[in-house]
Order: C-alpha cells, then sequence, then structure tokens
C-alpha cells in the first residue's frame, strides 16, 4: 500500500496556527469550506494533498481545542496536533462510514494525546491509585458547565491525572471501564480521580467566582456570563 503523502504536515511548509489564532482555538471557527467532506475523504484515500490540506483546514480548529485540553501548554497541543493528525491520514482507510467522520477524527485525536501524556513520568505517577473517601460532589454540576472558556482554563490548572480522567470522561463521554483501559489502571482508580477532580475543580470555580458556592443539597449555578 502506498504510503500517504504528508509532506504538507511538515512544520517548515505549514504553521499550525496559520488557518486560525490560537486564542480562538476555543471558540470555533470554521474556515471556509471548498471540498464537500466525501470528496475530502476519496481524495485523501487517494494521497491527494489538496484533499489532505482540506481536511487539516476544517478540522484541525476543533482538534487543537481537544488538544489543548488535555496539554501541559500551546506548544504542547500543537505537537498533540500534529503527531495525531500523521496518524489521521496514516489511518483514514479504516474509516468504514460508521458514524460521523469527524467523530472518528476526534477519537483518533484523543487516543493520541493520552499516548504523549502516558510517556510523562509525572503522569503515570499522578494517575496512581488514590481513594476519594468523603469527598462528595453534585454529580450533574461539572458536565453542565463544561464547555464554558473560563471553566476550561481552570480544568487546565487541575493536576495532570484528574484534568485527564475528567476530560475524558465528562467531556469525550468515555466510560470508566474506557478510562481505565486508556490509561492502564484500575476502574476504581478512574471514578476516585473524576470525584476528586470534581471536588478541586468545584473549590476552583468558586474562588474564581466563575460559580456561586452552592447552598446544601443544590445544584451548582453559573454566574451570568460565564459560557
Amino acid at each position: 500500500m502506498e504510503k500517504p503523502g504528508l509532506g504538507f504536515l511538515i512544520p517548515e511548509n505549514l504553521q499550525f496556527c496559520a488557518a486560525f489564532e490560537f486564542k480562538n482555538c476555543l471558540i470555533y471557527r470554521q474556515p471556509k469550506e471548498t471540498m464537500t467532506e466525501e470528496a475530502i475523504l476519496q481524495g485523501c484515500l487517494k494521497n491527494d494533498a489538496a484533499a489532505q490540506r482540506e481536511l487539516y483546514n476544517k478540522y484541525s480548529p476543533k482538534m487543537l481545542a481537544v488538544c489543548y485540553r488535555f496539554a501541559h501548554n500551546r506548544e504542547d497541543a500543537e505537537d498533540m496536533l500534529q503527531e495525531g493528525f500523521i496518524k489521521v491520514f496514516l489511518q483514514i482507510h479504516t474509516f468504514e462510514n460508521r458514524g460521523a467522520f469527524e467523530g472518528w477524527i476526534r477519537r483518533i485525536i484523543v487516543h493520541t494525546c493520552i499516548n504523549i501524556l502516558k510517556r510523562n513520568k509525572k503522569f503515570n505517577d499522578s494517575v496512581d491509585i488514590i481513594h476519594a473517601t468523603g469527598v462528595q460532589v453534585r454529580e450533574e454540576s461539572v458536565p453542565s458547565i463544561i464547555q464554558a472558556k473560563q471553566v476550561v482554563e481552570c480544568i487546565r490548572m487541575l493536576p495532570m491525572g484528574y484534568r485527564t480522567v475528567l476530560n475524558l470522561y465528562a467531556v469525550e463521554g468515555y466510560s470508566h471501564r474506557e478510562i481505565a483501559k486508556m490509561l492502564d489502571i484500575e476502574e476504581s482508580t478512574s471514578r476516585s480521580q473524576y470525584t476528586r477532580a470534581k471536588a478541586m475543580l468545584e473549590e476552583i470555580l468558586i474562588r474564581k467566582k466563575i460559580l456561586q458556592k452552592p447552598r446544601q443539597h443544590t445544584e451548582w449555578i453559573a454566574l451570568a456570563g460565564s459560557r
């Protein structure tokens, strides 16, 4: 099988933020589309550079936002994006038109982010078994405000292990069983990390006045303008 032509992904030939400003990566801006999704897919299967560039321009802003949730900084997010898209082009022949094409790309990007994080010893240490005894958080609260830009930045303040599990569970929709398999941890560890992540995130959001401190037995209340 002919290997995909990925020359346009080489850093010196393409600046990853050329199509958009990084500061806007969390507020997605759709580039002007000139090819249909089917045309892009068929072109990429034929290793057509124009189709590959079109695919990148169409999906990279959203995928950079995904990487940014997991990464330590902008540069790490861009590295994750580059490695992820290389995998997308190498594996595009495996897409079987079952489900959304964007969802298929997103799964590859997420797995790429996790694989990169797992190379980091600090990350592996941060997902060791931690019990969440006595920590209680309102289950409905995190998903309801998780997309707010201010909340995304607060999530990035969490320890690496907490942040990763929270993103995988509350944002990407993976089960604790799936997360445990991805991170090579016990399912109970994933649950504990998520519980502690929610508790810590709640404290950060209240301290920054993004949320109001809830009364007992009430859900979190997002302040006006937090979305």
